[in-house]
């Protein structure tokens, strides 16, 4: 089967590649966890820090920064712990 593509028949996607040397250890780090954060692999998460600089707006906070930014202003909380009780008995199995 010969199958022949012109520009009238099919339109191309052409996707670019970049290759970035010298990058911080740390920026490594920070690039891992982030995507690990986002359930992504570390080439989709600098891929879009890449699209998000590449269309002018700020990367989203991360939620933890968010909820604590929103608590700050009661001030720190200092929780009672309850005693710990012994565990209960195995079940039995027989």
């Amino acid at each position: 089967m010969l199958l022949r593509l012109n520009a009238s028949s099919a339109s191309i996607a052409c996707m670019a590649t970049l290759h970035i040397r010298d990058l911080k250890d740390s920026v490594k780090e920070s690039i891992r966890i982030r995507a690990a954060v986002h359930g992504r692999s570390m080439e989709a998460e600098a891929r879009a820090i890449l699209e998000e600089a590449g269309a002018g707006r700020e990367p989203e906070e991360h939620p933890y920064y968010t909820i604590r930014r929103a608590v700050a202003k009661y001030g720190p909380l200092d929780l009672e712990l309850p005693p710990r009780e012994p565990g209960r008995e195995p079940p039995d199995f027989r």
